[in-house]
């Protein structure tokens, strides 16, 4: 069972690197007009994937912006919103499957953490 969880994390922090790789790529095409990532978006793909991968709570979330703890450096994190923000319409046309797996799980997450809160403020 525990390698079973281990493998699913496993997956799933891939997963998570992979989208937001595809964002960064988004973001980088559209507003560095670059065909290869720029050195300052391959600068952000490589933080998004230092921080993923470290990532202890990995198992008990879906994404970076439901994490309750924020370990992103301050400059990276208002980066990443503005990439997020810019290329979450364009997921829709050019990866349209993970787009609308990635709302539905985010949709899902915050609701087993409203739950968890609800919960807490009742004991």
């Amino acid at each position: 069972m525990k390698n079973r969880n281990k493998k699913q994390t496993e997956k799933k922090r891939q997963k998570e690197i992979e989208v937001v790789t595809k964002m960064i790529k988004i973001y980088c095409k559209k507003k560095h007009k670059c065909n290869e990532v720029c050195d300052e978006c391959q600068d952000l793909i490589n933080y998004a994937t230092l921080r993923t991968t470290r990532c202890p709570f990995m198992s008990n979330k879906t994404f970076c912006s439901n994490c309750r703890v924020h370990c992103y450096k301050n400059e990276y994190r208002v980066k990443i919103k503005e990439v997020m923000r810019f290329s979450g319409p364009w997921m829709l046309l050019y990866h349209p499957i993970l787009a609308i797996n990635h709302v539905v799980l985010e949709q899902l997450e915050k609701r087993r953490l409203r739950k968890e809160d609800e919960a807490k403020a009742q004991s």
